[in-house]
């Protein structure tokens, strides 16, 4: 039976709710539940999941809306209880903050004065109207959000042009600003290597990287993957290049881009060449070109990191990591077994994992099928932070649920000899994602061995020593239940293809000093974007609370816009109200 609850003006942001959606979904006697705001589009939700109650007809947008599938009264109302109970502990948490909360604009620039960084991961239907206001108030735009038309994104990265501002996104999921870390972010030394990527996990993975060899990063913006595209044409890579190239203490400039348009690409690569300082590029899905004097082209993400390491050193260039866990185990397979599936969290992992057994199976390229990024042969390579998989739940960096339904999925089919994963660490992740997943793991294992077969894991855990989890603890909770890890993303898929016995594509190229660079004439950088830079953020987070606490952790400044939908979510008069502003 159907149970509706609607708690009015109770607005909480989508994650939490999502959270709370876990929490309460694991109780005893509750079958299903759904826990989310009235929009019209989360009620379209309710709509397609059968969930839906005649009551959802009354709910506006900022009323929260509950819908159990329960057998008794008493399974509701002890979901009551323990719905009482997360708001009682968001208002403790919210009371206990380290920073100021508001709820206007207007606010927000006088409670932060220097503030000059706006985070904003609303939902998507308002993040460009809230961009447009960072920018008319002289913040640069971090956009977390995803779902913005490209014609806003267009729009508000021309304006942010004009006003000598960064928009960074949309779907930007990461950065670094002079240590502290924005959104999904890892903790990484302070060091003389810049980045600019059009590639949230690819940052992680190799920010990660770098920190672990022993480098530091300056600054690692993100762009949004759309940046590089024909219709947006780089702008804000192309900026923020400029910015690091006028960045004293930035001596590398390393760039990470999923596959770009091609003219674009070209005009990225002719600012390249005009900065003074080297330049480490990746471009995904391609070939690396040769080195151009003092651009180098990598070809992994591992390889892009260890080129920015031994160029901040002044090291011989020679793009290899030491491999010093290359041993592998003996394996067991039935004939059947031949299939890898790889379930990742990281869309730019996947990307990487895609295309590099794509190439050892000599296909060409990417074999897109909804959902998949490669599928042929029973092979499989997933992004599970997909929108097809996100629609009303966490991403899989914050929730194992998706990816553990995938690996029962897996573990049943007779041909899957080897499960690729990916670990996320860092700030807005899962405290204790390897913990998390470990039962299913276990469980899969045991249900091969049943029926006579042995299951392999591979995995790698991108994260460092100071990331909030316990990188050492999530390794070694992995390995506990024989999962094989390994340092990096394409170390993993290495082992995963020579488990199979398939031949691994060859990496090892040859490149040449970069020697003395010319000063050549400054590439020049409005004042708001050189202080950037140049000091530490001072930062509105508009939406999720969670964003705060890097930010305080790091010594930054930070100042809460508690944000409702304007008009209480009335699409109309919100519009309305907009044009009359």
């Amino acid at each position: 039976m159907l149970h509706t609850i609607i708690k009015e003006n109770s607005y909480q942001d989508s994650v939490n709710l999502m959270l709370l959606t876990n929490r309460l979904s694991a109780m005893e006697g509750v079958n299903k539940i759904s826990v989310m705001m009235g929009t019209p589009a989360n009620l379209d939700i309710f709509k397609n999941t059968g969930l839906y109650t005649i009551e959802l007809e009354e709910a506006k947008p900022n009323d929260m809306c509950i819908v159990v599938h329960a057998d008794s009264e008493e399974t509701v109302g002890r979901v009551l209880d323990e719905l009482d109970s997360f708001l009682k502990n968001q208002a403790v948490s919210s009371s206990a903050k380290e920073f100021e909360t508001v709820r206007t604009w207007d606010r927000a620039m006088k409670t932060l004065s220097g503030a000059n960084v706006a985070i904003i991961s609303v939902p998507g239907q308002y993040a460009a109207e809230e961009a447009e206001k960072a920018l008319n108030n002289g913040l640069h735009a971090f956009l977390f959000s995803d779902n913005v038309s490209i014609e806003d994104e267009l729009r508000l990265k021309k304006l942010a042009h004009e006003k000598g501002l960064l928009v960074m996104g949309p779907d930007c999921g990461t950065g670094i600003a002079s240590g502290i870390p924005l959104a999904f972010a890892n903790v990484v030394t302070e060091g003389n290597i810049g980045i600019v990527g059009a590639s949230g996990t690819g940052i992680q993975e190799v920010t990660t990287i770098i920190d672990r060899l022993g480098g530091g990063v300056s600054h690692a913006i993100g762009t949004g993957g759309r940046d590089l595209s024909n219709s947006i044409g780089a702008i804000t890579m192309m900026d923020s290049i400029r910015a690091l190239e006028n960045h004293s203490g930035t001596k590398v400039i390393t760039i990470i881009s999923k596959q770009p348009a091609k003219e674009v690409r070209n005009q990225v690569v002719e600012l390249l060449r005009s900065v003074s300082k080297p330049v480490v590029a990746l471009f995904m899905e391609e070939k690396p070109a040769e080195q151009e004097g003092h651009v180098i082209y990598a070809g992994t993400l591992e390889e892009t990191a260890v080129l920015s390491v031994q160029l901040a050193n002044g090291n011989e260039l020679t793009g290899l990591i030491s491999e010093n866990s290359t041993s592998l185990p003996a394996v067991e397979l039935k004939a059947k077994q031949t299939a890898i599936k790889g379930l990742f969290s990281g869309g730019t992992l996947a990307a990487e994992a895609a295309m590099f057994i794509s190439e050892a199976l000599g296909l060409r390229g990417l074999i897109h099928e909804e959902g998949y990024l490669l599928k042929v042969n029973g092979h499989e390579v997933i992004d599970l932070g997909d929108d097809k998989y996100t629609q009303g739940k966490p991403h899989p960096m914050i929730d194992p649920e998706t990816r553990i339904q995938f690996i029962q999925e897996a573990a049943k089919d007779e041909g899957t000899a080897i499960i690729l994963l990916d670990v996320v660490l860092g700030y807005g992740s899962h405290d204790d994602m390897a913990g998390a997943l470990l039962p299913a793991i276990v469980a899969a294992q045991d249900e091969a061995a049943a029926s006579g077969r042995n299951l392999y894991f591979v995995a790698t855990v991108c994260g460092t020593e100071k990331d909030p989890q316990d990188y050492q603890e999530q390794k070694t909770k992995l390995e506990s239940a024989g999962v094989i890890v390994r340092e990096s993303n394409v170390q993993a898929i290495k082992t995963t293809l020579k488990l199979l016995n398939i031949e691994v594509p060859g990496t090892k190229r040859a490149f040449h000093p970069v020697g003395a660079l010319e000063n050549k004439e400054s590439l020049l950088v409005s004042e708001q974007i050189s202080k950037l830079v140049n000091e530490k953020p001072a930062i509105v987070n508009v939406g999720l609370k969670k964003f705060t606490q890097a930010v305080t952790n790091h010594g930054g400044q930070v100042v809460q816009f508690d944000w409702r939908p304007t008009a209480g979510g009335n699409e109309r008069m919100r519009k309305i109200l907009a044009l009359l502003k």
